[in-house]
């Protein structure tokens, strides 16, 4: 642990933050947008759903340019986009130029789910991997509970019709943070070296405290020796292919973005017409925090295949639960203490161990693309499971729970048959290993 190493986690990590932050601040502005723009329910919804749009095609295309440039330099791109969007959102001169902005910013957060992880996972020692790469989780759900609290405090200051505005353009200023930071870290030395700079990728080992970094370079410089092309292919990457989609979409069938999404209707079934939606928001927030947090301090220990297995237990044994609540209509005094002993079990399980395990699987050559085919199946299974979450609610309150703990059933089967333990292992170890 120096200097330079802190540095380059914390500011890879910093990009989790804006990721959270841009995702969650649309909570607070609906009701400002309506307004000021005069839309049905029908121009909400797509107002919200826009930077999830451009979260999958970031997603989807951000691996590209962080093979090619590095992901140090794709972040700095990135970083303006976060700048761009929160001023243009502040700025929108008609609803047009909000939703593009809007589809600007989740583009940013889609690229930021690839790449910053990947650059973590790179620089990180095999042996503190796991809670490094898990920082950049730990900032996602930061970043919501911060959302949440800007949120309030801007409606404290009675702004009036700049009120929505301004919550966006907040988040321009951390973006102007991680845009100054990235100019004081150095590139990934893996990326360095499969782009023919051994010599520069060793002057970064030494700066990250590798006790031999000539020898460092010289095992990526085998690893790569056995890659025989830079493309994703599914005839020489299939095991991490399926694995990253796995992750990705188990992650998803937790029910974790359509139940915070439409947290408050979920109350408001169960009859808690009377209670603060800006209370429950915090609440779930700061649970996911402080789980997410815990998970942090065992990952190395425990290994990210064990917190998936505790996790789908937990998981499968609180939805359950709450199917049962709106099956049965009763017990609605339980439904909070089921929800937040929900989030606990995702914050510790899949939430910590997504972004971590994706980064791991995948050899030097093609790990930007591999993070990216994993954040666009976490991004595509979001959209799908959040558009279908109201319909199959109106045929059934409890039917949704139903699926989600049947889904995590099988993801306990299938992490027991077919998920390696990726802990402690150098990325070129599991590069060949897989």
């Amino acid at each position: 642990m120096n200097a330079t190493l802190i540095r380059g986690v914390t500011v890879g990590a910093l990009a989790g933050l804006l990721f959270g932050f841009d995702t969650a601040v649309i909570a607070g502005t609906t009701s400002g947008v309506r307004d000021a723009f005069a839309l049905d329910a029908g121009g909400v919804g797509i107002t919200v759903s826009s930077a999830l749009w451009g979260t999958l095609i970031g997603a989807l295309t951000a691996g590209i340019p962080g093979d090619r440039y590095g992901a140090r330099t794709s972040l700095q791109a990135i970083a303006l986009l976060y700048i761009l969007s929160g001023v243009g959102c502040l700025l929108a001169w008609d609803w047009g130029a909000l939703l593009l902005f809007r589809v600007m910013a989740g583009l940013a957060v889609g690229a930021s789910s690839v790449l910053a992880p990947v650059y973590i996972a790179e620089i990180a020692p095999a042996e503190k991997r796991g809670a490094m790469v898990g920082a950049f989780q730990l900032n996602v759900v930061f970043g919501i509970l911060v959302a949440y609290l800007s949120n309030f405090f801007v409606s404290s200051l009675d702004l009036g019709t700049w009120d929505w505005r301004v919550k966006f353009g907040v988040t321009a200023v951390p973006a102007v943070i991680l845009l100054a930071l990235l100019f004081t870290i150095p590139h990934s030395p893996r990326w360095l070296t499969a782009k023919h700079r051994a010599r520069e990728a060793a002057a970064v080992l030494a700066s990250l405290g590798d006790p031999d970094p000539d020898r460092s370079v010289a095992a990526y410089q085998r690893a790569d020796d056995h890659a025989s092309s830079a493309k994703l292919s599914w005839s020489r990457h299939r095991k991490p292919m399926l694995l990253a989609f796995a992750v990705a979409a188990f992650n998803q069938l937790t029910g974790i973005n359509a139940i915070l999404y439409y947290l408050n209707d979920i109350f408001a079934a169960a009859g808690f017409s009377g209670t603060s939606a800006d209370l429950q928001a915090i609440a779930i927030g700061a649970a996911n925090f402080i789980f997410t947090g815990l998970a942090l301090t065992v990952i190395d220990r425990l290994g990210r295949r064990t917190l998936l297995m505790i996790g789908s237990v937990g998981l499968a044994a609180t939805l359950a639960g709450t199917a049962a609540i709106f099956l049965s209509g009763q017990g609605e005094q339980y439904l909070l203490w089921l929800l937040l002993a929900y989030i606990a079990f995702f914050a510790f399980s899949s939430g910590a161990v997504i972004w971590v395990y994706i980064s791991e699987i995948f050899p030097t050559d093609v790990r930007a693309r591999g993070q990216s085919l994993g954040s666009s199946t976490h991004w595509a299974f979001d959209a799908v499971i959040a558009g279908g979450f109201p319909l199959v609610a109106a045929y059934s309150r409890g039917a949704p729970f139903v699926v989600f703990a049947l889904a995590m059933v099988a993801q306990l089967v299938i992490v027991f048959l077919f998920f390696p333990e990726t802990k402690q292992r150098s990325l070129e170890q599991l590069g060949e290993g897989l």
